[in-house]
């Protein structure tokens, strides 16, 4: 066999070579950019010539603070096919999240949307290894600001080189890109992907039952570019010229919808909360949406009345999914096996809310308390562990908790799950979500999709309260839908709860409030809830 490192410069020459043609649509700051992948590699190639100008060579680490669009898609190629190493900031960090960070990396430029200036503004005394920023806007003059050296982006790429020789000699084990996890205790810990993690990465998200997307395909993802690569879809579509869209700067269900609609987008990705945005949206004023195959969902579990919403009213299925930080990200998703066509509807929905089919290339298990394997029965709950080529080994400069949890070649997740016989897997909790009462664990995400299924409730987040006899107890933070404020009670609730949920696991206390609070990739924030209530 041949030699052939696994970098991320054959998906970008494969784009050039055989995509040229195919479009690119960004929502930019002043109207749509839309361009194709010809002039995408050449604005690469432009930045590439750019980034050598400023000094960055191999290893470096060049951060983004930057939203989904154009821009950001020539950093995800040009930083990681120079040889240094993309480093995407999480632009909903707390200032001292985002100080920790860009120091603990050791970035030497950040690439920011003009939009985001005060964001470094307010830490930029405080940043140890910063050297420059290069501002991204499609304006022809730079805003105002008082981080220094400034750089534009639009007029170095415009004095730059087209032509680039991306080095042929990179490591495939070497550093593509790295990303710090959203960390609810302790400092965030860093993450760091191989050229060769991404590649297989994509590979596997290629595949039928995966994500199963190709050239006709109009990809668009609103995760965020920032967390997880955004789930490996900008890498993966280029890969295979698929038409990609661009939601640009604070994207709302509106702007989503839109863009779905103008752009004939067939495949999307975000999280929970997204979709249910785009469902109040899509109530209130119908889209064609003819065009899209499926909706990808992860990050949370998957209410089952929100997947049952998106079959009866758009006619179109969401599409369950799991993955982490640490997995690059994706590690399941849940597609029906070809005889469960035979099945009646509910049977089949008890089988798409699950997380899924482990993606070709990795293999999981999981254990109880004391490492051992657990059956496959979809009744027992343990740690869920991963390996494979994507998964991360150790986590960046932070050899205390690589040890904690990358044990045995093996990644501890911290998510409790089941895996039934026919290999489906179930998150039922966080360890740290769980709720163990008389010595009985209670999944507070079955309790809260059960809950979200009631026509009244908007949301609902199940925390765990402190009991005197029982350990601990369930209680539901619910909030209601605006028509139904002034009617629904806890009666009304555990009414609904009654026949659906065994006895000893309705919640102890229902209460209503105005907004549950969201980590910075979207997901429920139960830590907050729990400062906040308890």
């Amino acid at each position: 066999m041949m030699n052939y490192p696994l970098t991320l410069k054959s998906i970008l020459e494969r784009a050039k070579m055989l995509y040229s043609k195919k479009e690119l649509v960004s929502r930019d700051y002043s109207g749509t950019f839309r361009y194709d992948y010809g002039r995408f590699y050449e604005r690469v190639c432009r930045l590439a010539n750019v980034l050598e100008d400023l000094g960055v060579n191999r290893g470096a680490r060049v951060a983004t603070l930057a939203w989904n669009t154009h821009r950001h898609l020539e950093l995800y190629f040009a930083i990681p096919c120079l040889g240094a190493v993309l480093h995407t900031l999480n632009l909903r960090l707390f200032q001292d999240q985002l100080i920790y960070i860009i120091n603990h990396a050791e970035d030497t430029i950040i690439f920011v949307d003009r939009d985001l200036l005060p964001l470094l503004e307010a830490v930029k005394d405080k940043l140890k290894t910063v050297k420059g920023f290069v501002i991204m806007t499609d304006s022809q003059e730079l805003p105002d600001t008082s981080l220094s050296p400034v750089y534009s982006y639009e007029q170095m790429l415009a004095e730059a080189s087209p032509q680039y020789n991306f080095p042929s000699d990179l490591d495939e084990w070497s550093t593509a890109a790295m990303c710090y996890t959203t960390a609810t205790t302790g400092e965030p810990k860093g993450v760091a992907y191989t050229h060769r993690g991404i590649f297989l990465h994509c590979f596997s998200c290629l595949s039928a039952d995966m994500m199963g997307l190709s050239e006709r395909d109009t990809v668009m993802a609103v995760v965020p570019m920032f967390h997880a690569n955004a789930w490996g879809m900008p890498y993966t579509a280029a890969w295979i010229g698929a038409k990609q869209v661009f939601p640009g700067a604070r994207p709302d269900p509106k702007i989503l919808c839109q863009l779905i609609q103008d752009e004939k987008v067939t495949v999307t990705a975000g999280v929970p909360t997204i979709w249910m945005g785009i469902l109040e949206v899509f109530e209130k004023q119908a889209y064609d949406f003819s065009s899209v195959k499926s909706f990808i969902c992860g990050g949370s579990a998957v209410p089952l009345s929100l997947m049952k919403a998106f079959d009866e009213k758009l006619g179109i299925p969401i599409l369950h999914a799991y993955g982490m930080t640490e997995t690059t990200p994706l590690v399941t998703l849940s597609r029906t096996k070809s005889y469960m066509d035979q099945w009646t509807v509910e049977e089949q929905y008890r089988v798409r809310v699950k997380q899924g089919l482990v993606a070709p290339g990795l293999e999981i298990k999981i254990i109880g308390e004391n490492g051992e394997d657990l059956p496959h029965d979809g009744k027992i709950m343990g740690e869920l562990i991963v390996r494979g080529p994507w998964i991360a080994g150790e986590y960046y400069k932070n050899p205390q908790k690589s040890a904690e949890c990358m044990k045995g070649g093996w990644l501890h997740t911290n998510d409790i799950a089941t895996i039934d016989d026919e290999g489906y897997i179930a998150i039922c909790d966080r360890t740290k979500d769980l709720i163990k009462s008389g010595g009985e664990w209670i999944s507070s995400v079955d309790l809260e999709n059960t809950i979200m299924a009631h026509p009244g409730v908007a949301e609902a987040a199940v925390i765990a309260m402190p009991h005197e006899k029982w350990d601990e107890r369930p209680m539901a933070c619910v909030v209601p839908r605006p028509e139904f404020r002034e009617s629904l009670g806890e009666e009304d609730i555990l009414n609904f709860l009654d026949g659906k949920v065994a006895k000893w696991m309705m919640p102890d206390r229902v209460l209503f409030i105005e907004e549950i609070p969201k980590t910075s990739v979207g997901k429920f924030n139960k830590k907050e809830l729990r400062q906040k209530y308890l």
